[in-house]
């Protein structure tokens, strides 16, 4: 990440006319309230106090603060008193981070009996933030709005869940990533259009010849391959035929010194995210397996075939879920439709994340069956049962859409002795008929981000902040609705795009 320390910054409004004595009680207890949100948050960013603002000029001026702020990711707002809105409008037509609304109030409980106008007079968040949230409407300023007590742990969770979607928009801002090679040939979804994508989502998708990646990897000595394999051995259930002294050892040297080289070449360029084509391997002698695995396991993005739009997704997912959080690169490979609940089998060549099982990985080697190279080495695991989502990002040429689907990940029916790779079996929502009906009419894609780890309620949360359409696919749907949700959804979408 570009900035290690980030930060959220919470602001209290109020305004002078209360006078020192009231609005030093102001401050006190909008530290209070940050301290009780702050004693259940679990996000990946700090909450910073900031002195309470009491005219436009203090709130423009922080505002512009905040948006030139590189660690800052996002401004929580509390109207502790009374904060005259149209003071507001300059500050928020300046703000260029993410915002969230806090509807609070310093007390869980009315004081009956002790209750009287002094009291009335400190404690008025019950309109002055609708005073605020009025002028966030009519703006049509982008927030979300959490209401409760700072400390009950929903409000907590879901301010949490925000500061994961802010993180992951942070990332999104300052995403690199590095294309080896073009995408698959004839493919559309795996396509699109890159310069959008970086107005939308400021991400930068670069293209480096594959030949960069095999230079590199000449440049990897022997013995650093040996080292890295050994350090497999320690951390893996390595195949006895990949072990020091086994007849294919060398498979998995090679392995290691395409991680090595992948790494530099990341590293030295700023990318977190990145991408491989089987039909596009130059001199590499083995499609990238084991190397991709293990990158994305540190929290890189990586899409197969060339599929930048799930690299950059999964990048910046990675970064909305707790660390090693279960988060991974995914395709629908194919079906179990019965007998039992239907499934589907999900994996890819070699590429899933191991974070999807808390087990020990097995690292193995066997032909692929394309790309007319070596046999690769790669993790074999199963994915561990979890509920989870399936998401994707697509181009429909107007607008970027996600679209996702609510899962529950399970045991395989049956083993799965003569399928050697890392793979996942879930059951989608409401039913595989009906999840995959509505997954195909909204233009989803097959290769997807599958993770366990970033919320509901993050994803929405990180659609709102990038205003990108996201439409989801849940117990809940029915086909008539989705079609309706669709139909609704395109409407408010190519009218906003004509205002």
């Amino acid at each position: 990440m570009a900035h290690t320390s980030p930060t959220i910054w919470f602001l209290t409004g109020s305004q002078s006319l209360y006078g020192e004595e009231t609005l030093r009680q102001v401050a006190e207890q909008s530290r209070a309230v940050m301290e009780d949100l702050s004693s259940g948050y679990t996000g990946p960013a700090s909450l910073e106090w900031k002195p309470v603002v009491l005219d436009a000029d203090s709130i423009r001026r922080v505002m512009m603060e905040a948006s030139a702020d590189d660690s800052c990711i996002g401004v929580i707002t509390w109207m502790h008193t009374f904060s005259p809105a149209k003071m507001w409008i300059a500050g928020l037509e300046a703000l260029r981070k993410p915002l969230l609304h806090l509807h609070t109030q310093a007390n869980q409980a009315l004081p009956w009996a002790s209750i009287d106008m002094d009291f009335m007079n400190l404690n008025q968040a019950a309109h002055g933030d609708r005073e605020y949230a009025h002028i966030l409407t009519r703006m049509a300023k982008a927030r979300k709005i959490v209401v409760g007590h700072p400390g009950d742990p929903i409000v907590q969770s879901r301010v949490s869940d925000w500061a994961f979607a802010a993180h992951g928009w942070m990332t999104s801002q300052t995403l690199k990533l590095a294309r080896f090679g073009d995408n698959m040939r004839y493919v559309a979804v795996t396509d699109g259009d890159k310069v959008s994508a970086q107005t939308h989502f400021g991400l930068s998708v670069e293209s480096l010849g594959v030949n960069a990646l095999v230079d590199e990897v000449a440049t990897v000595s022997d013995a650093e391959g040996e080292k890295l394999a050994t350090d497999y051995e320690a951390l893996y259930d390595v195949a006895p035929e990949l072990q020091a002294g086994g007849e294919r050892r060398e498979s998995l040297v090679y392995g290691a010194k395409i991680e090595i080289a992948l790494r530099r070449i990341l590293e030295s360029g700023g990318y977190r995210a990145f991408t491989s084509n089987f039909e596009d391997l130059g001199a590499l002698r083995q499609l990238p397996g084991l190397a991709v695995q293990r990158l994305m396991a540190d929290g890189y993005g990586f899409g197969g075939e060339g599929d930048w739009k799930t690299s950059a997704l999964l990048a910046i997912m990675k970064s909305m879920a707790p660390a090693g959080g279960a988060t991974s690169f995914m395709e629908d490979y194919t079906y179990h439709f019965g007998p039992g609940t239907p499934k589907v089998l999900g994996a890819h060549m070699l590429e899933v994340c191991p974070s999807l099982t808390a087990g020990t990985p097995r690292i193995e080697v066997h032909p692929l069956g394309i790309g007319g190279k070596e046999d690769p080495v790669r993790m074999v695991f199963t994915a561990d049962p979890a509920e989870a989502r399936v998401v994707c990002l697509v181009d429909l040429g107007d607008r970027f859409r996600l679209v996702s689907n609510e899962v529950t990940i399970v045991e395989p029916t049956e083993d799965l002795p003569k399928l050697p790779v890392a793979r996942a079996v879930w059951e989608p929502r409401p039913s595989l008929a009906q999840s995959a009906e509505s997954w195909m009419l909204a233009g989803g894609s097959h290769h997807t981000v599958l993770s366990a780890a970033v919320s509901r309620e993050t994803l929405e949360d990180f659609a709102r902040i990038s205003g990108t359409e996201l439409v989801t696919i849940d117990a809940d749907t029915t086909g008539s609705r989705f079609a309706q949700e669709l139909t609704w959804s395109d409407a408010y979408y190519r009218g906003s795009a004509r205002r």
